[in-house]
Parts: C-alpha cells; structure tokens; sequence
C-alpha cells in the first residue's frame, strides 16, 4: 500500500510541475504517474551508478538536483506524451517536484 502512495504522491508532484511550469508538457494524469516511475526507475539504475562514479566529486545535495534534472530529460526522450522544452526548464522541474513530493508527502 505505501509502494502505491509513493507512486501516485510522485505522480501528483510531476503534475503540480507541469501545471506550473510552462515548459513543461503532460498529457494527463496517467502520463504523470508514468513518467514518476520511468523517473524513479531512472534513479535506481543510472542514478546509482552516477552517484558511485562521482562520489565525493560534489555536492550531494546540489548534484543530486542536477542529476534528477538529467534523469527527467533521459525520461523526455523515450516518453511520448512528456516535454520538457530544455535542461532549465528539467532543473525547475526537479525542483518542483522535490518540494512537492515533499510536502504531499508528508501530508500523506
């Protein structure tokens, strides 16, 4: 049940993202909740092997935003439905969705 809520919280943080930022296409909900998990899938595989490489190279807070802003325009790439018009606008959305998922989630 938690795996679930942490599923549709992501989802619901991509669309509170792409309500606010212009650059930023969805086509719906459901597109939301795909792209959180194409996201989090992203996160778990590349995202690991990235942060192992660069261990102790920078910042993990500040690189950690900037790798979600590189993992989101990963997802642009192999999802239909999902624009993000470029890097800025993936790293606005990083930060949209970082403090959204933050906050629903601790609603939640």
């Amino acid at each position: 049940m938690e795996t679930i809520l942490n599923i549709l919280v992501g989802g619901a943080s991509f669309y509170i993202g792409g309500m606010l930022l212009s650059g930023v296409k969805m086509k719906s909900f459901f597109q939301c909740i795909i792209v959180a998990l194409m996201v989090g899938f992203l996160d778990f595989t590349l995202g690991t092997i990235l942060k192992i490489v660069t261990l102790g190279i920078l910042s993990l807070g500040i690189f950690t935003w900037f790798l979600n802003a590189i993992l989101i325009q990963v997802a642009d790439w192999f999802l239909p439905g999902f624009e993000v018009k470029n890097f800025w606008w993936a790293l606005g959305l990083a930060a949209v969705v970082s403090i959204a998922g933050g906050i629903l989630g601790s609603i939640v």
